[in-house]
């Protein structure tokens, strides 16, 4: 099994679950460390209401003695309902009632004001020590000025408010990084399939370098293909249709005027005959562009094979050989499929022989080009204009104007290209002065 690359949507996943995890985990320990730490201790305001109370304890104790500390205890216990004492310095109590032997025992565990509260379990007792510094003020801290009474509150939205909180965003992230662009191509794929062929994922999914980029690319090639497709095939159909309307039109003519059934047959077969080659050729062109087979690729002498083409041309037109030259090396070897290249070469040159003015030349040349071959093939005809070069490459184009002589359909150039295009290679032209030059790139072997 192939390891997913370093841009695969796993390692995004892993990586979210990890940090969500790690986020859990550092943020419950460290903020819970740094609550319990921040609550450690009493805040500026209970240590100055603390220091206050023994104030007026030792106010008491010096201008009422033991009867003055039993009124400000029995007062403290009214008002703050905690647990106090004044002791001096040998623990001895400085109200009129004496300490017992729990009291006693709870004096041990007594800490100053700066100190820790110590075990949240257990309810903190301070100690404020007089000004003269012979007695102190012992007493529980009272529930008002507890600095832990919103612990717990805070302790449940690290357990629970938080980690939902964590969830959620995880979910958010995994819904921009999943379903998002999931939801993206859901609503292409439907308009697509409602017949919208323009319908495109776009950019913000093409971008990714993941599994999903790769689906969105997949998608607007299929789409792009399929948009092409149908609109070539649309074009095709109403090309072909108006091309079949002509010689349907003159055998119409022909079957109501003429009157001589040989010259009638003669025409019924020449029709007939443009028909097919017309159909033949337009289906030749429809399953090379919807059905793009992969051709078997072969060396192939180009030398060689033109002669054979110019044979064949010589034949057809009753040109001369040497209107027909070829200035190739003999080394010259393209990786190519035999059949297509030379269907592709003889579309070329019947074009090239059509449209060439009487006594022409038609000249097929070449050189090495790196890794490729570069061929062109030259006519002497009056060439198109700049603008058609392209265009002159789209089924039923014919340029009768800028080219005189041609009695085709225009197909001719569209199945070359396409021929060439299947072999890895490439078909343009160029104007001359004067003429017409098609440039075919293939690889070398």
């Amino acid at each position: 099994m192939r390891m997913p690359g370093r841009h695969s949507l796993l390692w995004r996943l892993a990586g979210l679950l990890v940090l969500f995890g790690l986020l859990i985990v550092t943020l419950q320990t460290d903020i819970g460390h740094k609550l319990i730490e921040m609550n450690s201790r009493l805040p500026a305001e209970a240590k100055s209401t603390l220091r206050e109370l023994a104030r007026e304890a030792e106010s008491a104790w010096q201008q009422q003695g033991r009867e003055g500390v039993d009124d400000f205890l029995r007062r403290l216990r009214e008002r703050e309902d905690v647990w106090a004492v004044v002791v001096d310095e040998q623990r001895q109590s400085l109200s009129s009632r004496a300490l017992d032997e729990m009291e006693r025992r709870r004096l041990d565990f007594i800490r100053p004001l700066d100190g820790m509260l110590g075990n949240p379990r257990k309810w903190p007792v301070f100690y404020v020590p007089f000004g003269n510094g012979e007695a102190r003020l012992v007493l529980e801290l009272p529930r008002r000025l507890n600095p832990r009474k919103h612990l717990p509150l805070w302790e449940a939205v690290l357990q629970y408010v938080l980690p939902v909180f964590l969830a959620i965003l995880l979910g958010y992230l995994l819904y921009r990084m999943l379903i998002a662009p999931l939801a993206i191509l859901r609503r292409q794929a439907s308009a697509l399939s409602a017949g919208d062929l323009g319908a495109r994922v776009g950019e913000p999914v093409c971008a990714r370098r993941d599994e999903l980029g790769e689906l969105g690319r997949a998608f607007d090639h299929m789409a792009g293909r399929l948009e092409s497709t149908v609109a070539f095939q649309r074009q095709l159909l109403r090309d072909l249709s108006h091309e079949l309307r002509t010689p349907l039109s003159r055998l119409r003519v022909a079957g109501e005027n003429e009157t001589d059934i040989e010259a009638l047959r003669q025409r019924l077969d020449r029709e007939l005959q443009t028909m097919e080659r017309l159909v033949a050729d337009t289906l030749e062109l429809v399953w090379l562009d919807t059905e793009r087979p992969r051709l078997p690729l072969e060396p192939v002498e180009v030398g060689r094979l033109w002669e054979v083409l110019r044979e064949d041309a010589c034949f057809e037109s009753g040109w001369s050989e040497e209107r027909l030259p070829c200035d190739l090396e003999d080394d010259c070897l393209v990786r190519g499929h035999l059949n297509g290249l030379a269907q592709a070469l003889e579309n070329i040159l019947r074009n090239a022989i059509r449209h060439s003015p009487e006594d022409g030349v038609v000249r097929l040349s070449g050189c090495r080009d790196g890794q490729y071959w570069h061929l062109w093939i030259d006519d002497q005809g009056p060439g198109v204009d700049d603008q058609a070069l392209e265009s002159i490459f789209q089924p039923f184009t014919r340029l009768n104007a800028a080219r005189p002589g041609g009695d085709g359909f225009g197909l001719g150039l569209s199945i070359a290209r396409s021929m060439v295009r299947l072999q890895g290679g490439e078909l343009w032209a160029e104007n001359l002065s004067p003429g017409l030059r098609m440039n075919i790139r293939l690889h070398a072997v």
